[in-house]
């Protein structure tokens, strides 16, 4: 499965549909046991990381990403992010969306930080940043209640999808849409809502430059790539505007609702 730009430990599915996330939809090679070893590295000092933020602050959410696949080409360090928050059981847990591998749907998933890092990760580093208290207040509530998580949840997917269109919605676009949902409940209730609101604070999403050869290979060649859903002058012009974990970092960081992008990486 490929998300926008993971099978060990605990994991509650929101729904039964095997999925992956953060590289191609290719069929998968038996995973080599160093990667499951490093996979779980990762997941283990990232839980120790974000346990010892608990332990400082309190912090219960933080928005927790991973290096999927290589998007260097794009100036992208990450692809795919969730939202990562402590349990009252103890254990941090991750609410994303992933793509279903060869289609054109995503679902929503609650899994554990082992499963979120084997997924073949291109490169085993983490990401996190740490909202500001309020923030994680809203976000918890809305984390913490299955109907508000899946409330604007869109299954037609696109990688590439449209950052203020409706047509499809990719990971890292249910995620930030989320956040607004939660920052002002009474009034966001709707992706357009939602997406008034990241308008509203200054949200800008990433322009990737793709050309007419790039944007037909990938829709020929994917069921999880669509660009009908951009305006004629910018798709035709090769400004694909979508919603990247970089971008969303840089913004929380801007708008200050997040402290500024904590790196873990696996020791090797």
């Amino acid at each position: 499965m490929c998300c926008a730009f993971a099978v060990l430990a605990c994991a509650a599915v929101m729904t039964a549909t095997p999925a992956h996330a953060g590289r191609s939809c290719e069929s998968r090679k038996p995973v080599p046991p160093q990667v499951i070893e490093r996979g779980m590295q990762l997941a283990a000092q990232t839980s120790a990381a974000l346990d010892a933020e608990h332990a400082r602050s309190g912090a219960r959410v933080v928005a927790l990403a991973r290096a999927g696949q290589d998007l260097t080409k794009y100036g992208l360090r990450y692809s795919h992010m969730g939202w990562a928050y402590k349990t009252a059981e103890g254990p941090w847990r991750v609410a994303h969306k992933l793509n279903e591998c060869g289609t054109a749907v995503g679902h929503l998933y609650r899994q554990g930080l082992g499963e979120f890092f084997l997924d073949d990760l291109w490169r085993f580093e983490a990401v996190y940043a740490l909202p500001t208290p309020e923030v994680q207040q809203r976000l918890l509530a809305v984390l913490q209640d299955k109907g508000l998580t899946r409330s604007l949840q869109h299954q037609p997917y696109s990688m590439v999808s449209y950052v203020w269109g409706r047509k499809y919605q990719q990971s890292n676009q249910w995620a930030v849409e989320t956040l607004a949902l939660a920052m002002e409940p009474a009034t966001v209730r709707t992706r357009d809502q939602a997406q008034a609101w990241l308008q509203f604070k200054g949200y800008e999403p990433t322009t990737l430059k793709l050309g007419a050869l790039t944007r037909m290979g990938g829709r020929v060649g994917s069921a999880n790539i669509a660009f009908d859903d951009h305006p004629n002058d910018k798709r035709f012009s090769d400004r694909i505007e979508t919603v990247t974990v970089d971008s969303v970092l840089a913004w929380l960081q801007r708008a200050q609702m997040a402290a500024a992008p904590v790196v873990v990486t696996a020791k090797k």
